[in-house]
């Protein structure tokens, strides 16, 4: 008789910032590629009932605007600079992670977050900040082993046990933790996250709305040397470049939903202000390493 293991986990392969989105539900996400090359990533998930486990790769830059479940708390593992950064469902945040990115994250529902008494409130200000503790690496790793091991094992252990543990090491680790700044650094860090947070707020309510660059000033609510010091800081590029590739990212998407039949490269162009089509190409080809035209043909195969 086949036993079958109660701990499912679930792998997803993409091929698209899209389906990057699409494998993490539950979570408010808007993701733009941020790096040239074809776009492969991996989720792989675990549903515990009330506690979940998220491992995310990414071969390119991608910029993530996001927010977790309401009435989560997150514990998410950046492995490329093992810092813990803690969400909530309250926070909107923008970032623009490295290639070949990996996290992995483990995500207390709002229910789990309740019945156990996590005082959600009383992490204010350690929300988005690079924490640092020696225990970081070692328990990601660990995360990652279990969930291999889980996907291979008919004897794994109980849900219970497995949450209950997963709330002990994440509660010490953020115990043992220290934030990787000085004072003087979180005050410079809260106001510059305070600058983006006004950026991705309006990116994620106004995803397809184009912008100039002193307008995205105004929207900031900051001087134009304010908004390129929190660029630089959150994201490596300048505003004006940021404005662009997202121009990039909605054409892309629009020439994915449409067909030859409804419209053409040059007018998809035009609509995102790329008003020299051989420009558009190069750097339309530079970025997501295919013709606008042949995202237009496998568009219309979808």
């Amino acid at each position: 008789m086949t036993v079958c293991n109660p701990l499912q986990v679930q792998a997803f392969n993409t091929a698209d910032v899209a389906e990057q989105i699409r494998a993490t539900p539950g979570w408010v996400q808007h993701y733009q590629q941020m790096s040239p090359g074809h776009f492969a990533g991996l989720v792989r998930y675990l549903d515990l009932q009330g506690v979940e486990i998220y491992e995310e790769h990414m071969n390119t830059r991608v910029e993530q605007n996001f927010s977790a479940p309401q009435g989560s708390l997150a514990f998410c593992f950046d492995r490329s600079d093992n810092s813990l950064y803690v969400l909530n469902g309250e926070s909107r945040n923008i970032w623009i992670t490295p290639e070949n990115y990996q996290e992995i994250a483990v995500v207390f529902g709002p229910e789990f977050v309740q019945r156990h008494g996590l005082n959600v409130a009383r992490l204010e200000g350690l929300f988005m900040s690079p924490l640092n503790c020696q225990q970081n690496a070692l328990f990601s790793r660990w995360l990652s082993t279990t969930l291999t091991q889980l996907a291979q094992t008919f004897d794994p252990p109980s849900r219970e046990a497995l949450t209950l543990q997963l709330l002990e090491d994440c509660l010490y680790i953020l115990d043992n933790a220290c934030v990787r700044l000085d004072r003087g650094g979180l005050q410079k860090r809260a106001e510059e996250r305070t600058i983006m947070k006004r950026v991705g707020e309006w990116a994620a309510d106004a995803p397809e709305e184009t912008l100039n660059l002193l307008e995205l000033s105004q929207v900031a609510g900051v001087s134009l040397r304010q908004l390129q010091h929190a660029f630089k800081a959150f994201t490596g590029i300048t505003p004006t470049h940021w404005l662009r590739l997202r121009r990039l990212n909605s054409a892309h998407r629009e020439l994915l939903s449409r067909t030859t039949m409804e419209t053409t490269v040059a007018e998809v162009a035009m609509h995102w202000s790329f008003w020299h089509l051989g420009r558009f190409s190069s750097s339309y080809y530079a970025l997501f390493k295919e013709l606008p035209s042949e995202t237009l043909k496998r568009g219309s195969r979808v």
